[in-house]
């Protein structure tokens, strides 16, 4: 109860002994009393968990059980005398160790870099001047400047309130929004929601505006105090699933084999500790360790190239669901157009100068005017307008009431007060405001003009008014008998670079489907001129006829939706979702808020409210749907090159452990030792870890590629025999044309083993057939060829014997090369033969 105690001192006081308390005024805190402030209170951030190494590093350790238990017969077997192996086998596992901790950190590290590109920031008054400050610059007494869309950055009392509607889920859970208020609280407070005229850092406002003082910054406030006790969890992608489907099917052909092995060879009367550690060298050889650390290679790789052109990743994974991506809603504002409304012309009609509209357009707009203009693009561009043509609003009018634009009347309304007389002011859609209107003279002619405009490409925006008596509350139903006074036309030019962005996305096989709150018209001709065929429309209005099966039936030959609501939106998107499509979804206002979170791909642009850069998964610093285009590729280029070490482990790798663990059974000997599979798994896993900077085939990146864990057990029961059964014609050429026993016979199969499971890599890392028309990166063909070559030599190294190996001849190497050769082709025709037949 401490902490409602604390509120209660501030929401059970009036303001202003608020203000007086914390030793500030209305006007603001100097900058001298800000700075004072903060070496007091400290700034106003919460200390997010530091990059751990440690926990980093020892989860390397803990996440492989494998690992555990091979370290631990290892151990057993350097006091039993088996010293040279089990220097060897410690040194792999820490090799392996330092491998995925540096990895994870560098991913750590990446992620921490691109988030510090997202900028906020907050208005403040300092000495009664306003000033955009960063959230992590206030302190306690600074007076706050909050509107629609922003995050609160600080516990706050409110001083003033218009409409404030608030979003509190992220402290109490409750999705109800919450109308705040400054009226003092005269009630006993007993929780959080009791404190209406109180705001809690990382809430965010749903509507209207407010001015308050902030009373606690930093680990004091609410959200601060929940954070640094809690770990929040982040949904699960398909492409994670993915990972944990294949993780079991491992696992479960490890742990029979792991099993059956050492069974078998204890029953052969092989000694119980050898058994087990070769046993246990084939179930960390059968073990994809790396996956982890492709993936994350991948990943890290992607997001810093996709910083370069101004995208940002907020999460890794968040660049793979890009990559899954196959159709994008959007609005057209910024992304077909330029983003830039630019008022064309103002018509004053009965009597109405267009001076008398633009004010009124101004009077009724809730866009906040400081040093900057923030709000939506129409609001905002009125107030440019007016400060172009240096037109000044008299201080003497007072806003006594003002809503939002309402998605179902299609119009905003304010109650405006000057010389002692009220006037109520509407603005928004033309034929809505027309609705509410009454003795419009020539509408039907007002109506054409309306069409020839849109068809134009213009936006109109109509205004009318009426004057009012006073009284405490007004509502929708005074919306009537409204006088007709002008509209303002303006213009969003077509975006020159769309059409070539639109292009590229289609030959990603990425549907666009633009969703706007804009007229069907205008939005048809923005369409034509950036070249994006218009398949299908359907407006707001006509959706709400419209059953869901209905609607499943035709979403997806639509690619217009017009004058649509953001509820509407959220219909199509989880529609689409319904039908299997994975959807990504653009936005950057308040409206938009609930796609971004429901859509598998939540894109927002650094200069977009608050609340939509939160809910967004990726951020744009220039909006633009070209670095969208580059962030799929991205994803499914990680998609592709993960695929392929995973096709590599259930192949090749795959094989030559089952080769192992059977000749195990019917040899006198082991057909490697513990060391020299480990050495064999080591060699392959360094060739392995330059697949992330592989050049992907542009065939494969035309459309996204899902998980099919079909498909790699498929592939797992193709291939893997293939490998298998060149190890055993290995195995019959060192037994009949060398009789080679113990050493011999297992350096012999250790140098076919590392040839055939690294080199089959040039193979399978393509579709195409021949295989050398893809050309691999120079780092994979360096690394690959580095490890072959480096196996050839450890025959013939005299520090290499300990390992239990020997030198070849030379008719050895010859008949290797043959086989190496014929295996690569029959894994080429099988290959052909396989695509044809599945497909990923």
């Amino acid at each position: 109860m401490a902490i409602v105690k604390n509120l209660s001192v501030y929401a059970t006081s009036p303001y202003i002994d608020v203000i007086d308390k914390l030793a500030s005024r209305e006007t603001g805190l100097t900058e001298e009393e800000a700075r004072k402030n903060q070496k007091i209170f400290g700034l106003n951030f919460i200390k997010k968990k530091k990059i751990n190494w440690t926990h980093i590093f020892f989860r390397q350790i803990t996440s492989n059980p494998l690992t555990i238990i091979l370290a631990i017969a290892t151990t057993i077997s350097f006091f039993l005398g088996e010293r040279g192996s089990a220097y060897y086998i410690f040194g792999v596992i820490v090799v392996s160790i330092f491998l995925g901790f540096f990895n994870e950190y560098s991913a750590e590290k990446t992620i921490e870099g691109l988030l510090k590109k997202i900028s906020s920031s907050v208005f403040v008054l300092r000495k009664d001047e306003k000033k955009e400050i960063p959230p992590s610059h206030l302190t306690v007494g600074d007076i706050v400047l909050l509107a629609s869309g922003n995050i609160i950055p600080a516990d706050v009392r409110f001083i003033m309130t218009n409409n404030l509607e608030v979003d509190e889920s992220i402290l109490t859970g409750e999705s109800v929004t919450i109308m705040k208020s400054s009226d003092v609280i005269k009630k006993e407070i007993h929780s959080l929601g009791d404190c209406l005229n109180i705001g809690f850092m990382g809430t965010s406002i749903v509507n209207g505006s407010a001015k308050a003082i902030v009373i606690g910054v930093g680990k004091m406030t609410e959200y601060g105090k929940i954070a640094e006790e809690s770990t929040f969890i982040k949904p699960v992608t398909e492409f994670q699933k993915g990972l944990v489907q294949f993780g079991k099917l491992i696992i479960n052909v490890v742990i029979i084999l792991t099993l059956g092995i050492f069974l078998v060879n204890a029953l052969l009367g092989h000694s119980i500790l050898t058994s087990l550690l070769f046993a246990l060298a084939i179930a960390v050889g059968l073990t994809p360790e790396l996956l982890p650390v492709i993936v994350t290679i991948s990943l890290s790789h992607g997001a810093g190239k996709l910083a370069k052109k101004h995208v940002v990743a907020k999460q890794l994974i968040a660049i793979e669901n890009l990559g899954n991506m196959d159709i994008l809603c959007t609005d057209k504002t910024g992304t077909l157009t330029e983003g830039k409304m630019e008022v064309k012309g103002i018509i004053g009609v009965q009597g109405k100068s267009s001076q008398d509209i633009l004010r009124k357009s101004l009077l009724c707009n809730n866009a906040i005017v400081h040093n900057k203009i923030i709000g939506d693009s129409i609001n905002v561009a009125f107030w440019h307008y007016a400060i172009q043509h240096t037109f000044i609003l008299e201080k003497s009018y007072k806003k006594i009431v003002e809503t939002p634009y309402d998605y179902q009347y299609k119009v905003m309304f304010a109650v405006i007060e000057h010389e002692g007389k009220r006037e109520l002011i509407i603005k928004g859609n033309p034929e809505a405001v027309l609705s509410f209107c009454k003795g419009v003279s020539k509408k039907s002619s007002l109506e054409k003009e309306f069409l020839s405009l849109n068809q134009d490409g213009m936006r109109v925006i109509a205004i009318a008014s009426k004057s009012v008596s006073s009284k405490e509350d007004y509502s929708w139903k005074d919306i009537k008998d409204m006088h007709f006074d002008g509209y303002i036309i303006l213009q969003d030019m077509a975006k020159i670079s769309a059409k070539d962005s639109l292009k590229r996305l289609k030959d990603l096989s990425v549907h666009v489907k633009v969703i706007t709150g804009d007229n069907e018209i205008v939005a048809q001709k923005i369409c034509k001129e950036v070249g994006l065929e218009v398949t299908g429309v359907l407006t707001g209005k006509e959706m709400d006829t419209i059953t869901d099966q209905e609607f499943h039936a035709i979403v997806e030959k639509i690619n217009l939706f017009a004058r649509v609501s953001p509820e509407q939106k959220l219909r199509i998107i989880q529609t689409l979702q319904r039908i299997g499509h994975t959807v990504g979804y653009m936005g950057d206002g308040i409206n938009d808020i609930p796609s971004l979170h429901a859509s598998d791909v939540g894109i927002s642009v650094n200069d977009a409210i608050d609340v939509a850069k939160d809910a967004a998964a990726i951020v744009l610093l220039q909006k633009s749907l070209h670095v969208i285009a580059d962030g799929i590729i991205e994803g499914r280029r990680t998609f592709n090159n993960t695929i392929k070490y995973i096709l590599m482990a259930t192949s090749s790798n795959f094989g030559n452990m089952f080769s192992a663990a059977g000749a195990s059974f019917f040899l006198p000997f082991l057909p490697m030792t513990p060391v020299q599979i480990l050495l064999t798994n080591s060699l392959y896993d360094v060739s392995q870890v330059t697949i992330p900077s592989d050049n992907v085939d542009p065939e494969s990146l035309i459309k996204p590629r899902h998980w099919d864990i079909n498909f790699l057990k498929n592939y797992m029961l193709f291939f893997g025999p293939i490998s298998s059964l060149f190890d055993f014609l290995t195995f019959g050429i060192m037994l009949f044309i060398f009789h080679a026993k113990g050493s011999f016979f297992q350096t012999g199969w250790f140098i076919e083993s590392v040839a055939t499971e690294i080199l089959v890599i040039f193979v399978i890392r393509t579709a195409r057939t021949p295989f050398f028309l893809s050309k691999p990166s120079t780092y994979v063909l360096i690394t690959a060829l580095a490890m072959v070559g480096l196996a050839f030599t450890f025959p013939f190294l005299p520090f290499m014997s300990m390992l239990g190996f020997t030198p070849l001849p030379p008719l050895y190497f010859g008949i290797l090369i043959v086989l190496v050769i014929a295996y690569l082709v029959l894994v080429e025709v099988v290959k052909s033969l396989f695509l044809k037949r599945y497909t990923l």
